[in-house]
């Protein structure tokens, strides 16, 4: 999912602004909060709205500061960039930045996110799904990190020279010799390493050989549901034993019946692994859309060509194909509304404080320190 999906990122036929701007209202106080009564809000994974030949318009810009997010990671070369492809959609990232410099700021440092966040600007962190990109060329890594891109993985759902996807069933290469150079030059040029799409041998073995804390910025839990996509439980907890996070998304892939999340389940993946990896080691990132996914029947026809143009080229998940939200969770409010409903189930302020972003900022201190 990348902004250049334009019919299907924006407020469309199906999804007001003018609504989601009335049912965000009560939200939008907070966003013009002293900083001292406001919450570090980090996302490990969404789109953003806008295109790279003009600004966005001021109902837009309205929502973006309605979802009280300082810093959010985005997807750059999609799930099969070439080296030219990523570098063009990188140059087109830029534009949205400069075009929205009121709404939008890149980060390339933790310092950039405790700046977003006193500015009450959205700061946006470059990162890489794929491996496509790299060519196998380790050094390709520290040339896009000096581009700023500070989150990348060793592998999108299939096999790359670097380690192994989740959806490749047979053959597990797990972390290859290759792969364990590219985490020594990661480390070595402030890059965060991202285990999202990594199968489980080389989840496992990429957090035994880091020397930092890596994440996985966007799953779910496997003892919640059995699913390639998700966790399984000796993950979460290597995870946390190495002190990192995962950010639990809004995908399908939370109920058995890979049908649109309930917020019931999405909420058991939450509780699941903050008793499994602690308060400390937990944080969203939801996989979905800043704003709101277009819910129209023009926008789910664009969105169904895309689902079976991913399944053409063999990277499609199994069940992949409801829209990208939870039932409830499709707007601007989506990270103030799982806070609250932890406020609800029982979890103190600074619990809620680590799982919306303290936790993300923390990891990314580590990986993104000055070497």
């Amino acid at each position: 999912m990348t902004f250049s999906r334009r019919n299907i990122l924006g407020v469309g036929a199906g999804v007001s602004a003018v609504g989601l701007l009335a049912s965000c209202a009560g939200r939008v106080a907070q966003s013009g909060a002293p900083v001292e009564q406001r919450r570090l809000m980090i996302n490990g994974n969404m789109v953003i709205p806008g295109n790279s030949d003009e600004p966005l318009n001021d109902d837009e810009k309205a929502l973006i500061r309605a979802t009280g997010i300082s810093a959010l990671k985005i997807t750059a070369g999609g799930s099969q960039g070439t080296y030219d492809e990523t570098l063009e959609e990188l140059a087109s990232y830029a534009k949205v930045f400069a075009n929205n410099p009121d709404v939008f700021m890149q980060i390339d440092s933790v310092a950039d996110i405790e700046t977003a966040f006193a500015m009450q600007r959205v700061g946006i962190i470059l990162g890489f799904e794929a491996s496509t990109m790299h060519e196998g060329k380790t050094d390709r890594i520290a040339e896009f990190a000096e581009r700023g891109v500070r989150v990348m993985q060793l592998s999108y759902n299939v096999a790359s020279p670097f380690g192994t996807g989740v959806m490749v069933t047979e053959g597990s290469k797990g972390l290859t010799e290759l792969g364990r150079e590219a985490i020594a030059v990661m480390e070595a040029n402030r890059v965060l390493l991202d285990l999202s799409h990594s199968d489980r041998e080389t989840t496992l073995e990429a957090i035994k050989i880091s020397t930092h804390a890596p994440a996985i910025t966007h799953a779910g839990c496997a003892a919640v549901n059995a699913h390639p996509r998700n966790k399984t439980d000796d993950v979460l907890r290597a995870i946390a034993e190495k002190g990192g996070v995962i950010g639990i998304y809004e995908l399908s892939y939370l109920t058995p019946e890979l049908t649109q999340t309930p917020l019931s389940a999405y909420m058991a993946h939450l509780e699941h692994a903050l008793n499994t990896c602690g308060e400390d080691h937990v944080g969203i990132g939801s996989d979905a859309f800043m704003l709101a996914f277009d819910t129209s029947a023009e926008s789910k026809a664009a969105w169904d060509e895309s689902i079976a143009a991913r399944r053409e080229a063999g990277v499609a998940a199994p069940g992949e194909g409801p829209m990208p939200f939870v039932e409830g969770l499709n707007g601007p409010q989506r990270m103030s509304m799982i806070a609250d409903k932890l406020a609800l189930l029982g979890y103190k302020s600074d619990v809620v404080d680590k799982v919306m972003g303290r936790n993300f900022d923390r990891v990314m201190k580590q990986a993104w320190a000055t070497i």
